[in-house]
């Protein structure tokens, strides 16, 4: 295969509707609009409006609440540290930091710190210190033989 033969999957991608481009085309003159009426003009949004009524968007309550500060941590799961020292790019001898999940690639950034789940399993003796873990992940590396620390003072969940 040579780059020049590459191409995509029959199907893969769809021309664009090229609309207004003569009677040919079948989407020529008013343009697949019809003719006259609100919905046929320029600069129309009439997806929530009611005729003068007011809109059942704006009648129904509003609900919910976003916390401002809300914190938002790095999920790690076991299976893929256990992965990732198979491959000797994480060195279970020594602690593993959150620098150090970093530096290895598995994480991309801390944000408000790492999370620890228990998806996969690990069967190295491994030292973890995190920011945060599940009680099942805790469970597992314990089982093991190794040990996790929840650094912060946020408790295990």
């Amino acid at each position: 295969m040579k780059l020049h033969e590459l191409q995509d999957n029959p199907g893969a991608t769809k021309r664009r509707k090229r609309i207004g481009r003569g009677p040919g085309s079948g989407m020529g003159k008013t343009g697949g609009r019809g003719i006259k009426g609100q919905k046929s003009r320029s600069g129309v949004a009439i997806k929530g409006f009611e005729g003068g009524q007011m809109p059942l968007y704006q009648r129904l309550p509003k609900r919910g609440f976003t916390k401002p500060n809300r914190k938002s941590y790095a999920v790690v799961n076991l299976g893929l540290i256990q992965k990732f020292i198979d491959e000797k790019k994480i060195d279970a001898s020594a602690a593993i930091t959150e620098d150090v999940l970093v530096a290895s690639g598995l994480v991309r950034r801390k944000l408000d710190g790492i999370r620890v789940l228990a998806k996969g399993d690990i069967s190295a003796k491994v030292t973890l210190e995190v920011t945060g873990a599940s009680r099942s992940a805790i469970e597992t590396v314990e089982k093991a033989g190794g040990s996790l620390t929840v650094t912060t003072a946020q408790a295990a969940e």
